[in-house]
This record gives structure tokens, sequence and C-alpha cells, in this order.
């Protein structure tokens, strides 16, 4: 197990310095001058240059990387130029508005998901099958704006349910996490139907029906369990993406995550946020993918982890 980890941590320090290196490259073949933005529109030559120089611009590109990644081999992603704050101290301060939306999602996606792919694979081929699926496929096709507008719309101002946006609250939570829920819900319904489809198929599962163990034991101790490693990897993957942000939908519903810092900085071309929130996503990302490459052994005994 150590040495499994000592492999995966050595690859992603390969990997983030990898993308560092990318996202550096590519900030700054925008167009867009983050000096001039900073100085403003009438400011003079001057002026301009001498920001340039205090933010260190001046020099090759790559000195400015080399000198980022000494800085961030030490734990600083920078400073944000726009805000004039630690870009460390910015994404801490957003974090516990994304870790809260990210818990609400996944758990509401997995209610979702794993109720309706169960229903629909204990009725294969039925009618209602059919419908699950095709609810399953329109909720996965849906843009997260117009679901986001759409729950708004109906539950805050018709209804008044829930407030419109913001944050704090448990009520504040609810239409933004079953936004993304509705979402996700769509493919963990479908990945459970198929793979719980595929695991009742098996030997296994033939000699313990004929052993006489009830529908509802062979679903939940010996297929359901069998069939989870694929959700296991997607609730990994989406560990990594909700603690990236869910930009669209903390933009409908004003909520202070670190999507929402994201796509302030790309507006403002702060680079140093931006290419801190990267790397911080690129983190979580190969974090949740190996939380869930940790948990596939105590679900499956079979697999065994070797670097």
């Amino acid at each position: 197990m150590l040495r499994y980890l000592l492999s995966r941590l050595g690859q992603a320090a390969i990997i983030l310095i990898g993308i560092s290196m990318i996202t550096f490259l590519l900030i700054y073949l925008l167009p867009a001058d983050p000096v001039r933005q900073i100085a403003g529109r009438s400011a003079t030559p001057e002026t301009v240059e001498l920001i340039r120089q205090q933010l260190g611009l001046h020099r090759p590109l790559w000195e400015q990387y080399a000198s980022y990644l000494g800085q961030l081999l030490q734990g600083d992603l920078g400073r944000s130029y726009i805000q004039k704050t630690e870009v460390t101290a910015l994404v801490l301060s957003r974090l516990p508005a994304t870790l809260e939306l990210m818990a609400g999602a996944i758990a509401l996606e997995l209610a979702i998901g794993l109720s309706a792919g169960i229903f629909a694979a204990r009725r294969r081929g039925r009618v209602s099958d059919r419908a699950v699926m095709v609810l399953a496929f329109t909720a996965v096709s849906a843009p997260q704006f117009v679901v986001g507008i759409l729950l708004l719309y109906v539950f805050a101002v018709e209804l008044g349910w829930f407030p419109i946006g913001g944050y704090g609250t448990l009520a504040h939570l609810v239409l933004p996490a079953l936004t993304l829920g509705m979402l996700g819900g769509g493919w963990y319904a479908r990945m459970t139907r198929s793979s719980l489809i595929d695991v009742l198929r098996r030997d296994y599962i033939v000699t313990a029906e004929a052993k006489g163990a009830t529908p509802r034991r062979v679903l939940w101790v010996h297929a359901l369990r069998n069939a989870a490693l694929p959700l296991v990897a997607m609730v990994g993957l989406d560990i990594g993406i909700f603690m990236s942000g869910a930009v669209v939908v903390e933009s409908v519903y004003g909520w202070p995550g670190i999507g929402q810092l994201a796509w302030q900085a790309i507006q403002r071309v702060d680079i140093p946020i931006i290419v801190g929130v990267t790397l911080v996503s690129a983190v979580a990302i190969m974090l949740g993918n190996l939380l869930a490459d940790l948990l596939a052994p105590l679900i499956d005994p079979r697999i065994k982890l070797r670097a």
C-alpha cells in the first residue's frame, strides 16, 4: 500500500508540474494584458511599465515560470493582481462553500441515480424501464443553466419555498445541489442499470438464487456490491469536478465557491488566481481518483493495488 501511494504521489507531482507549465503558457498567449486592466485606460505608458516591473511581468516567460514554480514548491500559489490578496487565502475562503455544495450534490445524485438504476434494472425491458432511461437521458442532456433557472422560477419565485440565491443555510443549498444532483443522477442511473444487469447474469447470482436466497438479499448483498465498482470510480471523479467548482450553477445561484472565483478571475485576467484554481482543481481530481482506487479493494477483495 505504501509503495502504491508513493508511486501515485510521484505521478501526481509530475502531472501538476506539467499542468502548471501548460496553463502558464496558454494564459500568456491570450491577447488581454493584465497590466492594462490594473492600470486603467487613462494610465500613462510610464505607469504601465512601472506596474509591469513591480509584478515581474517584464522578465522572460521562462524566468517568470521558474520563479512561480519555486514559490509553488513552497506551497505559495502567488498573489492576486486585482484583489491584492494571497491566492491560497482566497481559495481557502471559498473552500467551505465548495465542499458543502459538493457533499449535497453527490448525495442527491447518488440517491436519484441508484434508486432509478435499481428500479430500471429489476424491470428490464418493461415500459417502466424505458421510461426511467428516457428521463435519465433527458437529465443528462439538459443544460445546467436551463435546469437552474427553471428550478429557481418554480420553487423560489412561484412557490417561495427556497431563497432565490445566496449561501449560509440548508435552504440555500437545496436548489444548487438538486440542479447538480439531477444532472449527475442521470449518469448514475444509466451506469447502475447497466452494471447491475451484467452482474445479475453471473454464475454466483444464479447459485445464490438456487440456494434459496430471497430476491432482496440477492440484490443488496450479492449483486449491488459487485455492481458498485464503476460507481465508486464515478464518485471519485465527481469529487474532483465539484471541488474545482460548478461554474454555471454557482453563477445562477450566486454560490460563493471556487468556480465563481475562477470565473471572476477569467473576466479580469487575474493570472495567479486562474493558475492557482487550475492547480487546485487538478489536485482535487487526482485525490478523488486516488480515493476511489483505495476504496475498490474494500468493496472487492480480489482487487490488488500495485505500483
